[in-house]
């Protein structure tokens, strides 16, 4: 196949050079001189594992966005979309913050669909780019012409390794309004590797690309709080505490507690993070994150109290005590913690659990119920006629006449 780029810095030609070794014709465009004159002299000026050897032997052509288009079959578009200097990290962030710059992506597709409208040639096209959700569908796809087929492809790789992390992949994310492109894409990927694709919407994709990142950076600030704490601690060790926990494969390394719904609970969590809490201002660390969980526990509860408010109908029904679904445990459950606040605010409502209270009426009234604890009991429920059911955890199925709020899911 044949495969055009657009923009071949520190991530296009790295991912060329891979795309190449895998027997594709590649040939791609930048606007840098410096990338031109690397294209050209074939000396890499930074270290790229691998890179530097395959540039030497490479074909790459550097050619005009005309020649791109005329001569590539598959289209890939890895241009930066940069902060400024001073939110990068090297130096103290400022108190302002600021959406990526997308001045450069925008510049490059525009550039690139003129030529598409010129040829009267469909392409798929391949972003790569890294945006924050909503920014394709409100500030790229306006832009575009029919010609320009787009599929969102964004990489999860670290820079120093970018051609072993592009060859060998956890997931190939596609954010998808073209089928065909995407189908397009996918036969094109199964020429590399064959790595799953995971399929959702454009918003999605962009979404899923940033956060996979900070959740990597949750991780190094979590270890590093750990690691200070032990710093202060007599006969402690991070490398050990951190080795125990690696070897945790059930709930902490797993796909275990990666789904939304409400806060922490039990007999141990909460009352373990509040420990460590007062711990930490104990040993005067720099930052207290364990407070810090707690708190994003009691704001975002107040948020759920919030939407009950803005949602109400009839009276307000909680269903659910237990921390956890099939129990009748209570300690430390966040569906009390919603409880309190919604008395705090003088909002009268009903609190039920089958598995603490037995049997209970639903009645016939319509009401706004509130799913706190995750039972299975509650989707078979037949719930009042003109009801609001609220549910932080997404598996409530459709009723008939009954409002159906699945917090954390948003449809066009």
């Amino acid at each position: 196949m044949n495969v055009g780029f657009m923009g071949m810095g520190k991530l296009g030609l790295p991912v060329a050079l891979a795309i190449e070794k895998k027997g594709h014709k590649v040939i791609g465009y930048d606007p840098s001189p410096q990338v031109q004159e690397t294209i050209r002299t074939k000396e890499l000026p930074y270290k790229e594992a691998q890179a530097k050897e395959w540039l030497k032997k490479s074909n790459i052509e550097y050619k005009s966005v005309k020649q791109v288009v005329e001569h590539s079959d598959i289209i890939f578009v890895p241009i930066q979309t940069p902060h400024g200097a001073k939110f990068e990290g090297s130096t103290r962030i400022p108190d302002e913050r600021e959406d990526f710059d997308y001045s450069y992506l925008i510049d490059g597709l525009t550039e690139l669909d003129n030529e598409l409208f010129q040829q009267e040639k469909e392409m798929t096209v391949v972003v790569i780019s890294t945006v924050l959700p909503g920014t394709i569908r409100k500030y790229i796809k306006p832009l575009l012409s029919k010609y320009t087929k787009l599929c969102y492809n964004p990489f999860f790789i670290a820079m120093g390794t970018t051609i072993e992390d592009f060859l060998r992949p956890e997931i190939i994310l596609f954010g998808v309004d073209d089928e065909e492109a995407a189908k397009k894409a996918k036969k094109f990927y199964r020429t590399i590797n064959h790595a799953p694709f995971y399929e959702t919407t454009i918003e999605n994709a962009e979404l899923i690309k940033v956060t996979y990142n900070t959740f990597i950076g949750t991780k190094i600030a979590f270890v590093n709080s750990v690691m200070e704490m032990c710093h202060h601690l007599p006969n402690t060790n991070v490398d050990e505490v951190m080795n125990a926990l690696k070897m945790c494969n059930k709930r902490i390394i797993s796909d275990k507690y990666l789904s939304g719904g409400m806060g922490d609970g039990g007999g141990c969590h909460p009352r373990d993070n509040i420990a460590l809490s007062w711990l930490s201002d104990k040993l005067d660390m720099s930052f207290n994150w364990f407070d810090n969980i707690m708190k994003q526990r009691e704001v975002q509860t107040d948020w759920l109290a919030d939407i009950i408010e803005y949602n109400k109908k009839g009276k307000v029904v909680i269903l659910g005590k237990s921390f956890k679904p099939e129990t009748n445990i209570e300690t430390g459950s966040p569906a009390h913690l919603l409880a309190n606040i919604l008395r705090e605010r003088n909002i009268s409502f009903e609190h039920y659990d089958p598995y603490v209270d037995g049997d209970f009426e639903i009645g016939y009234e319509a009401c706004t119920f509130f799913i706190a604890t995750k039972h299975e009991d509650f989707n078979d429920i037949d719930y009042p006629k003109g009801s609001v059911i609220i549910d932080p955890w997404r598996y409530i199925g459709d009723k008939q006449d009954v409002e159906v709020i699945r917090i954390g899911e948003r449809n066009l």
